[in-house]
């Protein structure tokens, strides 16, 4: 273990599971991420329930072809309150051929150490799957998802702008930041 990592149980983290998203999921997911302050960093407003169903079927899809996917959250009582894993980065800029570690949750779930908890248990999960590095790719700005890489133990290794996120709109390019650990 490292000496970031043998500091974190006094976070106090709770308890977690991680579980391959089914396609009920799709809709708790929608529920959950249909919020303006959710989707700030991930263009700001909510997708169509159609976009999740294909997104629940793709991370099937990875778990069953890669051993790790974007699994849904639960906590405690067994609730999902978000995704957490890891999948192919998706995009043709950025960190392209890398693998990707995400977390997107509920605003309810916000602030109580899930996403670190479900960060550290995919970092497990992957190294014990032989994935050799991950990054994670955070927009400027989301100050809890780079609190999050540092728990970890990540280190920035590259900032690039987005192509738009609305096609045709320049003003709608983001600055992003590349971190990286290698497992």
């Amino acid at each position: 273990m490292t000496e970031q990592t043998d500091t974190l149980p006094a976070l106090h983290l709770p308890a977690v599971e991680l579980r391959v998203p089914t396609h009920e999921d799709a809709f708790a997911w929608h529920r959950l991420f249909d919020d303006p302050e959710v989707m700030r960093f991930f263009g700001g407003t909510s997708a169509e329930p159609s976009m999740y169903e294909e997104l629940t079927a793709r991370q099937r899809r990875h778990d069953a072809e890669l051993g790790y996917c974007l699994w849904t959250l639960l906590d405690a009582a067994g609730e999902p309150i978000g995704f957490a894993g890891a999948q192919p980065w998706p995009r043709s800029y950025g960190p392209v051929g890398e693998t990707e570690i995400g977390w997107r949750l509920g605003r309810a779930a916000w602030g109580k150490g899930y996403a670190t908890a479900a960060a550290l248990a995919t970092v497990d999960r992957l190294r014990a799957a032989g994935v050799p590095s991950v990054v994670a790719v955070v927009a400027d700005g989301n100050e809890r998802s780079v609190a999050v890489t540092r728990r970890l133990g990540m280190e920035l290794a590259e900032t690039f702008t987005t192509p738009p996120l609305v096609p045709g709109d320049e003003t709608s390019r983001r600055t992003s930041h590349c971190y990286r650990l290698t497992l």
